[in-house]
């Protein structure tokens, strides 16, 4: 039918009588202005009847994958084949030169491999995006495959772009690339690491965006923010923002929260120095008054009369330190806090609950509390665990007990006095 035409017009010129170079100047220059009109008209037909008339309809649809799609602009990038494509098979009826008709065809065809390089790459951050809708994502990220798929249609475009102008086979230059396999994995190698190491996380599970993880050695302490092919982003609790290696996730240690959030409390391990020459007996009057308290009242009837007993078993008299058995300040001060933590209402009582003694040092002896707190959220957290030290710190010396300390100059100003 196109031939028809332009063997009419070609019929119809020749009659006016004008010289052949003229002839042909006229032809080719009429069927670059009908191209051109032709290639805007396929433009404005695709992108603003067909395209704002698939947005509508996926604007109404109950479906959110087509508003996805059309967020991403998959049809939008998809239009530009048609001008394309209409230009392209004009060029065969436009000049006698051949090998300017050929470069701007290639041309023409590299610019169409681009427009569906670039709709694939819209296509793959649609489908993406989907999948991170779905539950199925909370414990899958699919990032690095999704990048490893671009950088696989990327290369290939690269290769069909490269063999339109050479006019070799895509098989022919695959081959020859061969030869550069040892320089492509150099050039790669970052690449190719972050590809094996979101396999292994993926698998894994070992992180996901949205899991508090701490790498002391990249400054990162925060929340996964996004986990790409070859890094992960860290969101400080100071806002600013960590860069790690995806690969170093694997090859190296860090520390990752979830476990800890998903349990329900945050663990209070901290512990106090005593000083060990304050540990002592209790004599009568101490227990007396200690036994006033609210929460040691039960605890030392029941120990009284459990030494009591045992001391009388060995015929011992009251009062023998040796041989019997005697409360000691520093025990009763570690059933204090037992009782203090198990009535303390942000204190969980199903999970690891100690108070226990440490190995001595020449820094006095370590009473470490070992509990979780129910709230975590940071500033609660730290508001609890303050509060249970202040009280700590605060009754020590109702047991006649001393905190270890090295000596300050208040101290040596009070023994030149």
């Amino acid at each position: 039918m196109i031939e028809k035409l332009i063997n009419w017009y070609q019929t119809l010129l020749s009659g006016t009588g004008l010289s052949d170079g003229m002839l042909v100047f006229i032809e080719n220059a009429t069927i670059i202005v009908v191209t051109i009109l032709l290639a805007i008209l396929a433009d404005f037909i695709v992108k603003r009847i067909i395209i704002t008339t698939i947005t509508r309809l996926a604007k109404k649809s109950k479906n959110d994958w087509d508003d996805v799609f059309v967020k991403q602009k998959v049809f939008n990038r998809l239009a530009h084949l048609a001008p394309a494509a209409i230009v392209f098979y004009a060029l065969q009826y436009i000049f006698d030169a051949e090998k300017l008709v050929e470069f701007l065809g290639n041309i023409t065809q590299a610019y169409m491999v681009l427009v569906v390089l670039l709709v694939i790459d819209a296509l793959l951050n649609a489908m993406h995006e989907i999948y991170m809708k779905l539950p199925i994502s909370q414990g899958r990220n699919i990032k690095g495959y999704v990048q490893v798929m671009k950088i696989v249609f990327y290369f290939a475009a690269i290769i069909l772009i490269i063999s339109i102008f050479s006019e070799k086979t895509p098989t022919a230059l695959m081959a020859g690339l061969g030869a550069m396999a040892a320089v492509l994995i150099l050039v790669f190698k970052d690449t190719i690491l972050g590809f094996v190491a979101s396999i292994q996380l993926s698998a894994n599970k070992m992180v996901n965006v949205g899991d508090w993880i701490s790498m002391p050695k990249y400054n990162a302490d925060g929340d996964v923010i996004d986990i790409s092919l070859n890094t992960v982003k860290v969101q400080n609790w100071d806002k600013t923002i960590a860069t790690i290696p995806t690969y170093a996730l694997v090859s190296e240690s860090f520390n990752n929260w979830k476990g800890m959030e998903e349990s329900g409390g945050r663990r209070i391990k901290r512990s106090i120095n005593i000083d060990m020459n304050s540990v002592a007996f209790l004599d009568d009057e101490q227990i007396e008054r200690l036994g006033k308290f609210h929460l040691l009242k039960d605890y030392i009837n029941n120990k009284q009369k459990e030494l009591s007993d045992y001391n009388k078993s060995l015929n011992l008299e009251d009062g023998t330190v040796t041989n019997g058995r005697k409360m000691t300040n520093l025990g009763t001060f570690r059933k204090y806090m037992e009782e203090y933590l198990q009535n303390h209402p942000m204190i969980s009582k199903e999970m690891t609950f100690l108070v226990r003694h440490l190995q001595p040092t020449e820094k006095g002896l370590p009473v470490e509390i070992y509990v979780f707190s129910k709230d975590q959220a940071w500033a609660n957290y730290e508001a609890i665990q303050a509060d249970i030290f202040d009280h700590t710190l605060a009754i020590l010396p109702e047991f006649d007990l001393n905190v270890f300390q090295n000596p300050t100059g208040s101290d040596f100003q009070k023994l030149a006095e």
